[in-house]
Order: C-alpha cells, then structure tokens, then sequence
C-alpha cells in the first residue's frame, strides 16, 4: 500500500479508480478486505500505474477465489494458463488486422460454464495511440430502471445459455467455434439474480451466450434478449474505459456486460493480459458479513458515485 486507499468514481453509474494500492506488493489483509468492500460496490474497479506480469496478476486473481483457464487453448499463457492473451498481435509479430473487430459485442464471460465466473481482470501492456477503450453496462441499473411489466415479465423465467448460442453469438460465430478442452453443455440460469453481497437484482441475460429461457421458443426468446440488450446498453449505464499501459482493471461478471469498443486504428498493437476467477465457497458471505459488520481500517476514505461518505454509509 503506497498510501491511504480512496475511490475516485468515473462513471454516471459505473466505473472507480482505486488510489493509493501498488498491487506489485504483497497484500496485507486489511487492504485487500478494502478492495473486496469497494469492489462489491463498485464492480468495474480500476488499478492504474501497475507494474505487473502474469505471476502478480495471477496471484492478485488468487485472493479473490479460483483462476479458471480460458476455454480457447490458444490464448492461455504460457508460464500461468489461468492467464491469457488478449491482443491482436500474432505470434510472428504481425498486426491481426481483424483483432479491432475481436469480442466488440456486448456478452458477460462464461456463463455457459457449469460454475459462473466471480470476475475478470484485464491489464494492459501495449495500447492504440488513440481510443481502443473497454465498454461496461451497469446490469443492476439496467434490471432498476425496466417497466413494472417486464420486471413481472422476467420473474421466474430461467434462461439457458450456451457458449455461442445467442442472438449474437450464432451471428458472430456459425458454425466455427474454435477448439476448446471440453464440449460445453447448456446452463440455465435465472434470467434475474441478486448480488450476494449487496442484494441488489441484476439483469443476468446478454446475447452472446444467453440463447433462450425455459418454455419459450426462440421466435419469442431472441427478441426479447435483444430487447433486454438494447435496453441494458444505454450510453446512461455504460462506462467507456480508455486504457492507459499500466491499467490493471477487474470487473464484476455477475453484475457487468462488456465489449472492445472496437474504435481504434487496426494497424495499431493492443496487448493485455487476462484472468478470470470463479468465487471460492463462503467468500461472498465473508465479505457482506465484513460489510455489514466491520468498519473501514482507519486511514481508509470511501468515494461513491455521490462523493465522499463515511463508512456507516456503507454499514461498515
């Protein structure tokens, strides 16, 4: 810790940067319940002027529950395969032309896994000169702000996600999947669930992975997902993050959808690396329980969306 850690928010609803955490150094456990508290409330949470590599990144992923490897073979680092690439930058040296169109529509990580991803964090090495930013949508304010009638619509409906099977992904993908480890069968998943940490509902649907809800057919599915969809990404719930080298950004995956933005110069090199962590048993009840139980170590000043509050805001 380089100092008394703060928040500074970013976004109208999403977005915070944590000052004042050097994640190169060991952790204490006071700093780090500090981040878990921030990050519940704030679950797009940006580190930035990190110097870090796949080992502090891996392990920095490791406080937080268990680093999953990507189920593209061909991205995994190669040194920690819990770590991988995310860049348009061949193995040969050349520029992938393509790599500024690469995961520019809008999908939550994995929810086609049996288990559901925690989070995910991306830390950048190498960024365009311009633009190449990371687009967020705050699913908690998308569920908040729908109609009575669709919020009724949506209760109890379970939606099935497969791992290219949405409106987007079968546009995106047809029939040429990538090799993958294991063949992914279909998840259903409520299409509304809470935070367990704050209770907030979330919006769980997005139209890479989520293909259908049980009992319904697709003539009436895909048009709602994409409803839900357009809905979700309203410049009102979305932070656009431009990226700086050094940025170290996590995301919650239960409560986020994401997508490159997909805006810069393809000539240009964009290198990041990744992890993406499933929650370990207990950990989200330990952190409420600290929530609403523990006040904020001394010297620890909280920002929100709505300025400074003392810890008793946050019922800590």
């Amino acid at each position: 810790m380089t100092g008394s850690p703060q928040l500074r928010p970013l976004g109208e609803t999403l977005g915070a940067e944590a000052l004042g955490i050097d994640l190169s150094q060991p952790l204490d456990d006071a700093t780090f319940a500090w981040i878990e508290r921030a990050f519940a409330e704030n679950p797009v949470l940006v580190f930035r002027n990190q110097q870090l590599g796949a080992a502090e990144i891996a392990a920095f992923g490791r406080r937080f529950g268990t680093p999953r490897q990507h189920a593209l073979i061909k991205y995994r680092h190669r040194e920690y395969p819990e770590v991988s690439w995310l860049t348009n930058v061949e193995e040969d040296g050349k520029v992938d032309w393509y790599g500024v169109k690469r995961a520019t529509d809008w999908h939550t990580d994995s929810t086609y896994e049996e288990e559901a991803p925690l989070l995910a964090m991306l830390y950048a090495l190498e960024v365009p000169s311009s633009k190449g930013g990371t687009m967020f949508a705050d699913m908690r304010a998308a569920y908040d702000t729908l109609p009575d009638s669709m919020k009724q619509r949506l209760a109890g409906l379970t939606g099935l996600h497969g791992r290219t099977d949405g409106p987007v992904g079968e546009k995106l993908y047809g029939n040429n999947k990538g090799q993958t480890e294991k063949e992914y069968y279909e998840q259903p998943r409520p299409a509304v669930t809470h935070h367990p940490v704050t209770g907030r509902p979330i919006l769980f649907v997005n139209p890479m992975h989520t293909h259908g809800f049980v009992g319904m057919d697709r003539k009436e599915a895909w048009p709602l997902i994409e409803e839900l969809a357009a809905h979700a990404t309203q410049e009102r719930f979305v932070y656009y993050h431009p990226w700086q080298v050094g940025d170290l950004l996590i995301w919650d995956e239960r409560a986020t959808m994401h997508r490159g933005a997909g805006d810069y110069a393809p000539q240009e090199r964009r290198v990041m690396l990744r992890t993406i962590v499933s929650e370990m048993a207990g950990a989200a009840q330990h952190v409420a329980e600290d929530r609403v139980g523990l006040r904020a170590p001394a010297g620890f000043e909280i920002l929100t969306h709505r300025g400074a509050v003392d810890a008793a805001a946050l019922g800590q």
